[in-house]
């Protein structure tokens, strides 16, 4: 059965507005709940309630609703570096929030968890069996603490209230209405690319990515709020390639004529990253099929213009 009214927590951040979109075009009656802090409104497509709230308070919605989808929690370098105790609260209290509407509700919810609960891997590529790799006390940590607790706290409703849950751990993805100065890498480097800065590559460029572009990433999510999986299952295309390369194609697809310049590394920056998808086969029927090439135009075009 398709869901009639849909919460979506986040719904004017980067991925949180292309889930509210594709929601509008199956016909669904969609609530787009941000404090705005990191969102922005005009990220919201026209015909999606808004609700300002901090979710990291109690959600207080009036109404039946049949889904949620917890999306909020500051996801750039740039926000969780800067806001520290707010993206843990997003990531514990904004969870618990969520999963008590769901709750009261009696709707599913689908929880936004991360890759990088993988931390810097020992394993590759990395199953949803991986427990992890993990500093719980370095500059990232509040970001992947915030999404390791908000797991567990998805699981603990399941078990003792019942609640239709489901986790998806979602890998790097891209696309239109990222911010420029967001802190994440393809934005980085297509800012620069495009005022013929260098492109900063941090390190020696040989850690791994696997950058998924958003539309794919928005059908494998909402194939997740369809079914009655608890998961977690990873979302992510399992196309691996070097930060190196990802700086190299950029700088083609802008026609460029910046340089690259590697800078020190980053603190606890994992050096391999790919997601084993074939639960998300097996189970949602779902894989990516926007090649990098072919998102990165598509994504320059926005951005450019």
């Amino acid at each position: 059965m398709s869901p009639e009214r849909v919460v979506v927590t986040g719904g004017a951040g980067f991925l949180g507005s292309h889930v509210c979109e594709a929601l509008l075009r199956e016909g669904v009656d969609v609530v787009c709940v941000d404090s705005f802090r990191t969102g922005s409104r005009e990220n919201v497509p026209a015909g999606v309630g808004i609700v300002v709230a901090d979710v990291s308070r109690p959600l207080d919605l009036l109404g039946p609703v049949d889904l949620v989808l917890h999306l909020a929690c500051p996801a750039s370098p740039a926000d969780y570096l800067r806001m520290p105790v707010d993206t843990l609260k997003a990531g514990g209290f904004g969870t618990y929030h969520a999963l008590e509407l769901a709750r009261r509700k009696g709707a599913r919810v689908v929880v936004a968890s991360t890759s990088e609960v993988y931390g810097d891997p020992e394993e590759h590529p990395q199953r949803e069996s991986y427990w992890g790799h993990v500093n719980p006390i370095g500059p990232r940590s509040v970001y992947d603490e915030a999404k390791r607790f908000g797991e567990a706290m998805t699981v603990a409703f399941r078990a003792e209230h019942g609640v239709d849950t489901g986790i998806v751990r979602i890998f790097n993805t891209y696309g239109p209405r990222m911010r420029a100065h967001d802190g994440r890498m393809i934005p980085t480097f297509l800012r620069q690319a495009l005022a013929g800065e260098p492109l900063t590559v941090h390190g020696d460029g040989l850690q791994t990515r696997s950058l998924c572009y958003v539309d794919d990433l928005v059908r494998g999510l909402l194939a997740m709020a369809r079914s009655d999986h608890p998961g977690p299952i990873n979302l992510g295309n399992p196309d691996e390639v070097t930060v190196l390369d990802v700086a190299r194609r950029s700088i083609e697809v802008t026609g460029s004529s910046s340089v690259i310049r590697h800078v020190e590394s980053m603190v606890d920056d994992p050096r391999r990253r790919r997601p084993d998808i074939a639960l998300a086969r097996e189970v949602l029927g779902w894989q990516p099929s926007v090649p990098l090439e072919e998102g990165l135009r598509s994504f320059v075009r926005e951005f450019a213009g």
